[in-house]
């Protein structure tokens, strides 16, 4: 068991380390600006600002994640082809989908780095707030004063931060009453935002052949299950964590609704979408718009037959052949 704590300590300093930092700068910047550095807003914003930074730094991971979700999308009737060709030899099919992916440059596992890179960081948080709210234990950055006022803040008056709802379990006018209000209200927002975003990828941007087979029984399944997870483990979690998971949850579903948008996968409701939207613009500003159709070429027309000229009786005289054994 030491050995899986020194490799576990060993894991986790750098992140205390760096998450500490973020959150120190964001919490001098709240001081600077007049809030009490031991007050609970002061820490909850800069839990805040941690969020968008690490966010901000996971924007080119986003992208992949997007491309590669795009690219399982389209390559969707292709995997049907294969699976009906070689659904008998399991070997061969693995074999033909994993070329189709590196043909296509997809990478099926690129949809859940942002989310496994995000786990330890969310893990690391808990830790730094739930050790700092018991023994005022410093990790990273933190020293022993800046852990007691981490550990110890209050928002809304009299809300711990480190305090959870399964901690609670007081219902009333009470602290721990209202811990449970407010991580309720939490909890409720980080599912209901995980369950609008998966659902937004699904109505949106997945074209109508691709919302049957394999892919999309993996998404339909993920709708559900993702929202249920993080809802039961919720209310395990500190307030300030389930701050930061909300706030995670709201930025993905906002940085997904602007690329969705404005940049669509061919084929999908929010492509006709965005394409509707820059034929009104066009018309706005006194363009021609030309409504997309598709070309269909003209069938071939028969040859026209050419009709000899008509000539004169003088003409078809001349042109009369000679007369041949004499005759007149």
């Amino acid at each position: 068991m030491g050995f899986i704590g020194d490799i576990g300590g060993f894991i986790a300093t750098p992140l205390y380390y760096a998450i500490s930092a973020v959150l120190l700068a964001w919490h001098e910047l709240f001081t600077l600006v007049g809030l009490d550095p031991d007050g609970g807003s002061a820490w909850a914003l800069s839990i805040i600002g941690l969020t968008l930074t690490i966010r901000a730094l996971l924007i080119p991971l986003f992208v992949k994640q997007i491309k590669s979700s795009r690219n399982m999308q389209l390559i969707q009737p292709q995997v049907r082809e294969l699976q009906k060709k070689y659904g008998h030899d399991r070997e061969r099919l693995a074999q033909e989908t994993m070329k189709l992916y590196k043909d296509s440059g997809t990478n099926p596992f690129a949809s859940c780095l942002p989310i496994l890179l995000q786990m330890p960081i969310f893990f690391t948080l808990f830790r730094l707030l739930d050790q700092a709210a018991k023994n005022n234990t410093a990790h990273g950055f933190l020293t022993v004063d800046l852990a007691r006022s981490f550990g110890q803040s209050r928002i809304f008056g009299n809300i711990p931060i480190s305090e959870s709802f399964w901690a609670a379990r007081t219902w009333g006018p009470t602290p721990d009453g209202l811990v449970m209000v407010l991580a309720l209200i939490l909890v409720l927002s980080m599912t209901a935002t995980t369950f609008l975003t998966q659902r937004q990828l699904m109505a949106k941007n997945m074209p109508a052949d691709a919302l049957s087979g394999p892919y999309a029984q993996q998404q339909k399944m993920l709708l559900y299950v993702l929202p249920v997870a993080f809802g039961l483990g919720g209310v395990a979690f500190p307030v300030g964590v389930l701050l930061y998971w909300t706030t995670s949850n709201i930025w993905t579903m906002g940085q997904q609704f602007y690329v969705i948008r404005n940049n669509p996968a061919p084929g999908t409701p929010a492509a006709a979408a965005k394409a509707e939207r820059d034929r009104a613009k066009a018309r706005k500003h006194g363009a021609v718009v030309e409504e997309a159709t598709e070309s269909v070429p003209e069938p071939p027309r028969p040859a026209t037959r050419q009709q000899p000229k008509r000539m004169t009786k003088q003409q078809r005289k001349g042109s009369a052949p000679p007369n041949k054994g004499g005759r007149k």
